[in-house]
């Protein structure tokens, strides 16, 4: 069964919609209804304490994410106010906003930073159906944002980066040269993979259906050594689907239909080492899933014991 390790008394005044801890587990950020961000230091007993308040966002925020620690202390975050804001933390604690970005025209649904051996990037999903990718440039301490136009029809719910060791996506062989792909997830009820061009420009690689309503996250699991690319997905539809993919050069993608829930299914996020998928929804229960030698799925633990859900 899961189990509670520790609480934190987190002092939002309004539902919190995203909680996440950086590369090392000692640092949590949380963001809520109430327009903040905050940030505390996690002890190895457990016990954290609040250490900063971040204000800007206009709007109910929606996730936070922290950037590779070869960049030091960066973490952003999205917003229904239509604006991203990343975050630095410089000398004595204090936090400032390192860039913002409010070329969208609707509320920024999700955000994720591209592997670190790519650089500073983050790309970001709204409800305008468009999504950015937004890169810093060290050299003259600058940023680039780029947009992929009409990504999803009827608005972008999610997205997230392929491993740049996943597959030989880091190096494309016949041109030598460095590939970056993401996955999104949209209204259309379609989850969608996006490869970038030699140009800068970036193209749909490939266009899924499975889901039968909107697709609310998607997440490429991380590689560590597996032969294959695993992406999961889950929806309005109350369904988790898991995308499999053994060579990306060849595109030769399977589903595979995890579990249907007994309600909408917000969030899939992989454990760190790719194993391991949790599974959130409206329900209010989080499930654990990890796959057999014999390519099934089974929930190897829940939040609650009499979790009614069928699978089909």
């Amino acid at each position: 069964m899961v189990s509670i390790i520790s609480r934190v008394d987190t002092a939002h005044r309004e539902m919190i919609h995203d909680a996440q801890m950086n590369y090392y587990g000692t640092r949590l950020a949380t963001c809520s209804s109430d327009r903040l961000i905050k940030i505390f230091d996690v002890k190895p007993n457990g016990q954290s304490f609040p250490i900063a308040e971040l204000t800007g966002h206009e709007g109910p925020v929606w996730q936070v994410t922290w950037a590779h620690p070869k960049f030091e202390s960066v973490l952003a975050s999205c917003s229904y106010d239509r604006k991203v804001i990343i975050w630095k933390e410089q000398q004595g604690g204090k936090w400032n906003r390192f860039y913002e970005y409010n070329q969208h025209d609707a509320s920024i649904n999700s955000i994720s930073w591209a592997p670190h051996q790519f650089g500073l990037i983050l790309a970001c999903a709204s409800t305008d159906n468009n999504i950015s990718i937004i890169s810093y440039q060290a050299s003259d301490h600058s940023w680039d944002a780029r947009k992929i136009l009409k990504a999803h029809e009827q608005g972008c719910n999610a997205v997230s980066w392929c491993p740049a060791t996943d597959g030989g996506s880091l190096v494309d062989q016949s041109h030598n040269a460095v590939v970056k792909r993401l996955v999104s997830g949209g209204n259309d009820k379609r989850v969608k993979i996006w490869k970038e061009e030699q140009d800068g420009s970036w193209k749909v690689e490939h266009s899924f259906e499975g889901h039968l309503d909107w697709v609310r996250d998607v997440a490429w699991a991380p590689a560590v050594g597996f032969p294959a690319s695993t992406i999961a997905s889950c929806g309005q539809d109350k369904r988790v689907l898991i995308w499999r993919c053994s060579n990306l050069d060849q595109g030769k993608w399977e589903s595979k239909l995890l579990a249907t829930f007994d309600d909408v299914v917000w969030h899939v996020s992989w454990s760190l080492c790719g194993t391991i998928l949790a599974v959130s929804g409206g329900d209010n229960k989080v499930s654990l899933w990890k796959e057999n030698l014999e390519g099934e799925w089974a929930c190897i633990s829940d939040s609650e014991k009499d979790d009614n859900r069928s699978e089909g």
